[in-house]
């Protein structure tokens, strides 16, 4: 096992969690483990850390409002570490979410759209969707790869309901996978995103608005359709760059 802790002068093995990193002034930890680690859960690994719902922060405005009465309840009755079937139904019926990553550097809401099942459940508590074609900044993914919780919000705009929630927040950890095999599963994907669920929670439809059924967009992949090339592409500040891509490409 090649995972060591930098303490001072001093290194000592230890087998840590999957694919992060953590850091603090007195410590550094080179995670290069992959697998469990069962002498060191449930203390260790990060799905048995039992990260707080709640942090100080939060706590301090219950506390300085209403109290941490209806929060509690609401954690207690509401909140989930694993999907049940009206949260699969509620994820695998949408065309859109949206993504929140965050590093010390840099913080990142994204849009994520396809077509409905475009996201796919698959396991109690983990969850899959393809990184389309994008604008090559790698925001959201950049992120991942530098630290891997996310946030995920899930929304109905059409007053569809799934165990009374038209919102539903999940949150975990997340990878990226660019094997082929995994890309092979999802039309036009360059690359999969895979998260593995620490919290899931719907919230009710209160203050979302009525907007229809959304139509999916033209620039979605699916089977026997290719998108067009965004008007973006063709902008004066990128356009010779996929101009010579598509003449290198012939």
């Amino acid at each position: 096992m090649s995972t060591t802790i930098r303490d001072g002068q001093r290194e000592r093995p230890v087998a840590l969690v999957i694919g992060t990193a953590l850091r603090s002034d007195s410590i550094d930890v080179l995670i290069t483990h992959r697998g469990p680690v069962p002498w060191l859960e449930p203390a260790m690994h990060w799905r048995s850390w039992g990260v707080d719902f709640y942090h100080d922060g939060m706590r301090e405005l219950q506390d300085r409002y209403e109290g941490r009465a209806v929060a509690d309840r609401l954690e207690q009755h509401r909140r989930r570490t694993e999907f049940n079937d009206d949260d699969i139904a509620f994820i695998q019926s949408v065309p859109f979410f949206f993504l929140a990553t965050a590093t010390p550097e840099s913080v990142d809401c994204s849009f994520k759209g396809g077509a409905p099942g475009f996201v796919r459940v698959t396991g109690p508590a983990t969850l899959e969707w393809p990184d389309y074609d994008g604008n090559r900044m790698y925001r959201s993914l950049g992120n991942i790869t530098a630290s891997p919780r996310v946030g995920l919000l899930f929304i109905r705009f059409d007053g569809q309901l799934f165990n009374n929630a038209g919102r539903l927040r999940v949150s975990g950890h997340a990878e990226v996978d660019d094997d082929p095999d995994a890309i092979a599963r999802f039309e036009g994907a360059k690359r999969v995103v895979r998260v593995t669920v620490e919290s899931v929670f719907p919230n009710c439809p209160r203050y979302i608005p009525g907007m229809g059924e959304a139509e999916i967009s033209e620039y979605v992949p699916q089977p026997g359709h290719v998108p067009p090339d965004p008007p973006w592409k063709s902008m004066r500040m990128v356009k010779d760059i996929f101009e010579t891509e598509r003449s290198e490409g012939d």
